[in-house]
């Protein structure tokens, strides 16, 4: 059953596959607290869900723009 849906795609998926912006705090980088700032400006708290190829979109988008902001 689906039952949840991706806020950026809006597609619809198993609640099981639930991602949030919270599993970026087991990264080594960029911080936590970075990311979740870097999101908020987004409109992305860390409660919102996600499919696990939007996650993947914005765990890229997110490296890169803290890889920029080192330079």
């Amino acid at each position: 059953m689906k039952n949840a849906q991706c806020k950026k795609c809006l597609n619809k998926f198993h609640e099981k596959e639930i991602y949030t912006i919270q599993q970026f705090q087991y990264r080594k980088e960029p911080p936590y607290k970075w990311s979740v700032n870097y999101f908020k400006k987004l409109g992305i708290t860390e409660w919102d869900s996600f499919c696990e190829e939007c996650m993947s979109k914005y765990s890229e988008e997110s490296q890169n723009t803290w890889a920029k902001s080192k330079i």
